[in-house]
């Protein structure tokens, strides 16, 4: 099995996920290759809370130009997961 802090890349802080947390809704950016299952497990491990959903969604990655030269960036998957009721709040977004 994969370490969780392979699963878990990065939180996503934006204007729409700041309001989410709110109603107990984080965002991050996992490993393309992770389920939902490996994704829970992985929080649960890493912040020690109770996680009662995880939602995925694939990212297309978005055309590129530099000069006559042309790509895509790459293809990304993010996850929104929402708490249970009862679980303490992530402290990586206490601050916001």
């Amino acid at each position: 099995m994969r370490d969780a802090r392979d699963i878990i890349i990065k939180p996503i802080v934006t204007e729409k996920s700041t309001i989410q947390m709110e109603e107990s809704k984080y965002t991050f950016k996992v490993d393309i290759k992770a389920n939902k299952i490996e994704i829970k497990k992985a929080l649960e491990e890493i912040f020690g809370v109770k996680v009662k959903s995880v939602n995925t969604m694939r990212m297309k990655g978005k055309p590129k130009r530099m000069g006559v030269h042309r790509g895509y960036t790459s293809d990304w998957k993010k996850a929104i997961i929402t708490l249970q009721p009862d679980s303490k709040p992530i402290e990586i977004f206490e601050g916001l």
